[in-house]
């Protein structure tokens, strides 16, 4: 079962073979974390996913949340496996461990919740939404703020939310309403409604910790004007103890095509005037402080879509190779010919081609956005460190919405390998795509994280992590050159990362002119245009690896001229690790082949930059 959440072989490969992480643990930092530990904690992972939280998938979809006078029962099925995660405490994987974290790199966390949130995103949100809110303390709070309740939250006794979004305001934060007036006792009453709240409310935890965005009585407009809050569910007292409860009322939970596992909950704050909060970091500066949380949840998300692909993926093949159905295509003028299992299909193994190539890119680029901040960790030149962080900020967009948008074509695909039974309720791949469909809107719309990509990452610093980006690929493209059979595959990527280039300075020339609103009708276009080359890099850079090794164990890499194919099938058909070094060569060759030459047509869309979509009139589009 395990496999059908994540292949172990491949999260080994990225974290051992392509970004070497035990390296990390000659810094002292991360001294325990050798490779024998993080291949046990990977392993503790995935029984825990498999035994105790992949069970609570389908009974979470099917129970889903109930609301009964303002309090929320979660599926009841949730409940061990959330005290489980407490215990080995799982939600705070890469926090201190004086505050109830393990202390371990970001890239073994991100193997860690491969499995975990691959087993049930919906459930595993609890946890992460409150790793999220504590990380804001960790960051902003004070020191009273970090006794009363860090540790509570990073051990999963207490849980926490983000309050941003209200009925009005939506995406438009800063058109929000909620308000807060100064007390004389420090605190402030709070009064507002926010809406699309994960995990608002529910009985999981004695108390929730939320993170509310406010504004406070005579604060500027717009984002200038927001301030943070720390709004308990119930009133934690200064020694500690919990107080009365805090006037934050569920009104509702929302019926939603998926995640039904987790509350999506609306709720009042100080209806009754008795709702308080502290602030938490500056007056005004509210934003500045959320966007920490919201990029980790970004990225986050990301790991959500992905999880759903990697599992739909795995079905896909298991289904594939034990549905049996028509004749392979070279037997079917024979009539005594026998049915086959679909995956001799053709089209079925261009589905399953495009689902892998996809996986595997996304695994690697997920994992090495985790590398970057561990590399962060253990730099100790400033340089260095400031380089580390302009790649996660280039790349969390593509985190985002690139993967989610991949993830969903993936649980497409996964659906349509299975035919008709995909459609269905009876079989996972069905849940995946529902469940996997909300990652591409919350935590800022894909549509939204291209603008961030062209308006702020582009330009961001002089455009110095853009171009450390490219560095990076060019340095995969030029170790693919030196290895032969690759050299045509590195020549493919470059041109590809040469026009990207071209094509970025296109789009951001034209954001700074009269045409500003026509270049952002194509940020989006943008953002997966540099998706597509960033998936090519990373499947280049798998190929680099795979290739030595698979010549050294059956002397040939299979893109040399020559070959005698069935000869080399049988001696991959005895070796697993040669299966697997063909499957990453595999994976290169087909999606810059097959998949990266769309890639330019999209660029030259961009460069055309056709305004039709804001010339045209409103009533034009009908209705």
């Amino acid at each position: 079962m395990a496999q059908l959440i994540a292949d172990r072989r491949d999260v080994d490969f990225v974290l051992h073979e392509q970004l070497q992480v035990s390296e990390l643990s000659k810094h002292e930092k991360y001294m325990e974390f050798s490779k024998k530990t993080i291949d046990m904690i990977i392993s503790e992972a995935r029984n825990l996913a498999v035994k105790e939280v992949l069970p609570t998938q389908k009974l979470g979809d099917r129970e889903g949340c109930r609301l009964d006078n303002g309090k929320v029962s979660v599926p009841e099925s949730f409940h061990r496996a959330y005290e489980l995660i407490k215990e080995g405490e799982w939600i705070a994987m890469t926090e201190d461990p004086e505050w109830g974290g393990q202390g371990m790199p970001k890239t073994v966390a991100l193997a860690a919740g491969d499995y975990l949130v691959g087993a049930n995103y919906a459930f595993m949100m609890y946890g992460g939404l409150t790793h999220g809110a504590g990380k804001l303390i960790d960051a902003f709070g004070t020191d009273k703020q970090k006794k009363l309740f860090l540790k509570k939250m990073y051990t999963g006794e207490w849980c926490g939310t983000m309050l941003l979004t209200e009925p009005e305001a939506g995406s438009d934060v800063g058109a929000l309403t909620t308000s807060a007036k100064r007390n004389d006792d420090g605190t402030y009453s709070i009064i507002g409604n926010k809406i699309f709240i994960s995990g608002g409310e529910h009985d999981l935890a004695e108390n929730i910790i939320h993170p509310v965005l406010a504004r406070i009585e005579g604060a500027p407009a717009g984002t200038k004007g927001i301030s943070l809050f720390l709004v308990p569910k119930v009133w934690v007292n200064d020694d500690g103890s919990l107080g009365e409860f805090n006037d934050v009322v569920c009104t509702g939970i929302e019926e939603k095509m998926g995640i039904h596992g987790n509350a999506t909950c609306s709720l009042a704050l100080g209806g009754k005037g008795k709702c308080r909060g502290t602030l938490l970091g500056e007056e005004n500066k509210g934003m500045r402080a959320m966007f920490l949380m919201m990029n980790e949840a970004r990225q986050l998300v990301g790991l959500q879509g992905f999880t759903c692909a990697s599992s739909s993926y795995m079905y896909a093949v298991n289904y594939a190779r034990q549905r049996v159905q028509g004749k392979n295509l070279l037997q079917m003028m024979d009539a005594n010919a026998p049915s086959v299992p679909i995956i001799q299909h053709p089209d079925v193994r261009r589905q399953l081609m495009i689902m892998k190539a996809y996986v595997e890119g996304m695994r690697s680029l997920i994992y090495y956005s985790g590398f970057c901040a561990d590399k962060m960790e253990t730099a100790s030149d400033e340089g260095e460190k400031a380089k580390c962080q302009g790649l996660i900020e280039v790349l969390t967009p593509i985190l985002k919405a690139y993967i989610t948008d991949k993830s969903f074509e993936v649980c497409s695909h996964g659906i349509q390998v299975y035919g008709g039974y995909g459609f269905i309720k009876e079989y996972p791949v069905e849940q995946l795509l529902r469940d996997c469909r909300i990652t591409m809107i919350y935590e800022g719309t894909n549509g939204i994280q291209a603008m961030d990509l062209l308006g702020r990452k582009l330009g961001m610093n002089k455009g110095k992590p853009v171009m450390d980006l490219f560095s990076e690929i060019q340095k995969t493209i030029a170790a693919a050159k030196g290895i032969h059979g690759l050299e045509k595959l590195a020549e493919d990527v470059e041109k590809s990362l040469n026009k990207l280039g071209e094509v970025a300075m296109h789009i951001g020339a034209t954001a700074m002119s009269p045409k500003v609103m026509t270049a952002f009708a194509f940020a989006y276009p943008f953002l997966e245009a540099a998706g597509d080359v960033i998936m090519a890099w990373m499947l280049l850079w798998r190929a680099v690896i795979a290739a030595p090794k698979l010549e050294k164990l059956i002397g040939s890499t299979g893109l040399e001229e020559g070959i005698n194919y069935l000869e080399r099938r049988a001696k991959i058909e005895k070796d697993k690790n040669a299966a697997f070094y063909e499957g990453q060569i595999k994976s290169a060759e087909f999606f810059i082949n097959a998949m990266l030459p769309l890639t330019f047509g999209k660029m030259k869309a961009i460069q055309k930059a056709s305004s039709a979509a804001i010339e045209i009139p409103e009533v034009s589009f009908g209705g």
